[in-house]
């Protein structure tokens, strides 16, 4: 039997993450705040909303939310604040009955005055009570309930100011009562001095908490931990008497003297009230709140639930994230695990646990302007997702196979890879035999034999270089007609394809709307959609050219997207010119670049997205013009399509 080392003991982890628990993947969390940036979010905004909607196993911060006024709204509904008056009321009424059936059959005098009495009580229930605590019971029930009532009064007062009092006093003597009235005493001469800044408060709050420490179950570390779990009971106690009618109100002061039968005790808590509040002005004070429910409760139930509102109101204000400098860490775990269960805690817990690793692992970094943006790591992961999406459909098309060699060339880059089922390249030798040998050292010793899983071949690759500009249409009609997102996905495809396969390639990515200009990966996945009029195919064409020119020995390679046919062009002191429909003009410096890029034995490939009659015609021309074709496809297949055309293009 195994024996656990002395000292030592098993259980939840509660100090942080757990150390044991699988790490975070962050894959479905980054391609989502990706499509979030590439549409035109913020990597910030995105991040946000990726928390605010959660993902497929953790519910986000919209949700815990929404269960957090629902079930606020539920303490409202469900309750109202009358059950310490309904109850004393009951508790009377059953002693008066009581008093009454004892006196009926007593054919005395003494017992008419009685009666008489009884009749003349006043009919508010206070009232009642108060002219009734001089009165000589004679019937057993009567007394027992009216001291009942004394109880009650007493206990739940002290359970309004006192967290789990009433259940701690569940049956009061003399004693009891007058233990209570020397801690509150004690109490209010600690806070009195603590106040007046004495210099003895840390040993009199010592000493209190030595004597009296068992009416404090919170455990308070010092006089001002002391002080926050007092005013905070007693700013609820105080929510809830707002929240009660004036003459609801006017009942339990004037039933509150008759507290144990001890106008003491409510003197103490009123100069208990009148210092918290002068010590703890930043409380709630003065706000109440509607309950329109059956179910009654009493003073310290009441208090409690006005206790919880307030920490409701808390945690929504903490789930929205909305004040500055808001972090998931800052949520009280403790008080969402109370409020709305376990579940709410793991998943508030899964979620700050998710920000934290997207900003550990550097997923995020800071532009020069400050401005937070994806980091080179994030785009790499994006480009990989977006690369496997156009594997996948390039894989479907019929009478096609991946190719996993980098070139037809056949030159060994120093790699090598698992074989697949209709590899041709040769095998790596001596990292099959390694393979072999470690599977079977795994699997217990023996004889090797190879297994087709412990074959490897040796990796390929071209050693010609292509000069690539990508150039893609970021006019208005992109981001208005759902273009935008699948654009951004296709640059980033090929560029993952070039950076990983084909490093000797030299890839430019050419925006343009208005204007167009030469940009980094970064900066095209964070660009957001703006109201733009022109289409500058002349000068995207122009930009791209100039890339070609920097790479007279590669293969050049021209893929333009758009949408639209050019409406603009570039004159020669830079300015474009705009105009609907196009100007001959316009027509006229396009094409003639067109032949420019021709003459470098570039061909221009083009991806028509719409299909509008004018654009078709005119991308058509190019093509013809250039030696090259025009490929309409649908979205989804758009940067399929692309990495496609660059591939064969290359071949």
């Amino acid at each position: 039997m195994t024996q656990v080392p002395e000292g030592y003991s098993y259980g939840p982890w509660h100090e942080g993450p757990d150390p044991l628990a699988p790490p975070i993947d962050l894959r479905d969390a980054l391609d989502e705040i990706g499509q979030d940036v590439m549409g035109g979010s913020s990597p910030r905004s995105a991040l946000e909303e990726l928390l605010r909607r959660g993902t497929r196993n953790t519910a986000g911060l919209d949700e815990l939310t929404r269960r957090v006024w629902q079930r606020r709204a539920e303490i409202q509904r469900r309750h109202r604040l009358d059950g310490t008056l309904q109850e004393v009321q009951r508790l009377l009424d059953e002693a008066l009955a009581a008093e009454r059936r004892t006196l009926f059959p007593d054919p005395s005098d003494e017992a008419r005055f009685r009666e008489a009495e009884l009749d003349a009580l006043p009919p508010g229930t206070a009232a009642a009570v108060r002219e009734l605590a001089s009165y000589e019971w004679q019937s057993e029930q009567g007394r027992e309930n009216y001291e009942r009532i004394r109880d009650l009064l007493g206990r739940e007062m002290l359970d309004s100011r006192f967290e789990g009092m009433k259940d701690a006093l569940r049956s009061t003597t003399p004693q009891d009562v007058e233990r209570v009235n020397r801690m509150l005493t004690d109490l209010n001469e600690l806070l009195a001095a603590h106040a007046q800044g004495a210099d003895d408060v840390d040993e009199r709050f010592a000493e209190f908490m030595r004597n009296h420490g068992e009416f404090f179950p919170e455990n308070p570390q010092n006089v001002d931990e002391l002080i926050d779990a007092l005013a905070s009971r007693a700013a609820a106690a105080q929510r809830m008497m707002n929240s009660m009618s004036e003459q609801q109100r006017a009942e339990l002061m004037e039933l509150a003297q008759q507290a144990f039968g001890d106008p003491r005790l409510a003197q103490q808590l009123s100069t208990l009230d009148s210092q918290l509040r002068a010590l703890r002005p930043g409380e709630d004070w003065t706000s109440s709140a509607r309950f329109r429910g059956q179910d009654p409760l009493g003073l310290g139930e009441g208090a409690q639930a006005m206790s919880d509102l307030a920490e409701l109101d808390a945690l929504a204000e903490q789930l929205a994230q909305s004040y500055p400098g808001a972090r998931l860490e800052d949520i009280d775990m403790e008080a969402l695990r109370r409020q709305l269960g376990e579940d709410a805690g793991v998943d508030a817990r899964r979620l700050s646990e998710l920000e934290r690793e997207l900003r550990r692992q550097g997923l995020f970094e800071r532009a020069p302007d400050g401005s937070l943006r994806l980091s080179p790591k994030a785009l790499r992961r994006l480009g990989e997702t977006a690369l496997a999406d156009v594997v996948n459909a390039l894989r479907g098309k019929a009478g096609e196979r991946e190719t996993e060699s980098a070139g037809a060339a056949g030159e060994p880059t120093g790699s090598s890879r698992p074989w697949r089922f209709g590899d041709m390249q040769p095998w790596e030798v001596s990292r099959t035999v390694r393979n072999a040998v470690l599977r079977t050292a795994s699997a217990g010793g023996g004889r090797v034999r190879l297994d087709v899983s412990d074959v490897e071949v040796v990796e390929t690759e071209h050693r010609s270089r292509a000069a690539v500009a990508l150039c893609v249409d970021t006019s208005w009609s992109m981001v208005q007609e759902g273009r935008w997102l699948p654009m951004k996905r296709t640059a980033l495809a090929l560029h993952q394809l070039i950076s990983t396969r084909f490093r000797n390639d030299a890839l430019q990515l050419v925006t343009f709307g208005r204007y167009a200009a030469s940009v980094e990966l970064e900066e095209l996945v964070g660009l957001e959609g703006a109201w733009e009029q022109g289409t500058n195919a002349h000068h995207a064409l122009l930009l791209a050219g100039r890339h070609l020119r920097r790479h007279p020995d590669a293969q050049p390679v021209v893929l333009m997207v758009t949408d639209g046919e050019p409406t603009a062009h570039l004159e020669a002191d830079g300015e474009a010119v705009f105009d609907y429909p196009p100007r001959r003009e316009t027509l006229y410096k396009t094409l003639s670049e067109v032949d420019r890029i021709a003459k470098l034995g570039a061909s221009v490939t083009v991806f028509r997205l719409g299909d509008d009659p004018r654009l078709a015609d005119f991308v058509d021309l190019i093509a013809r013009r250039s030696g090259g074709r025009v490929v309409a496809p649908d979205l989804d297949g758009l940067g399929a399509a692309v990495v496609g055309d660059y591939l064969r293009t290359r071949r």
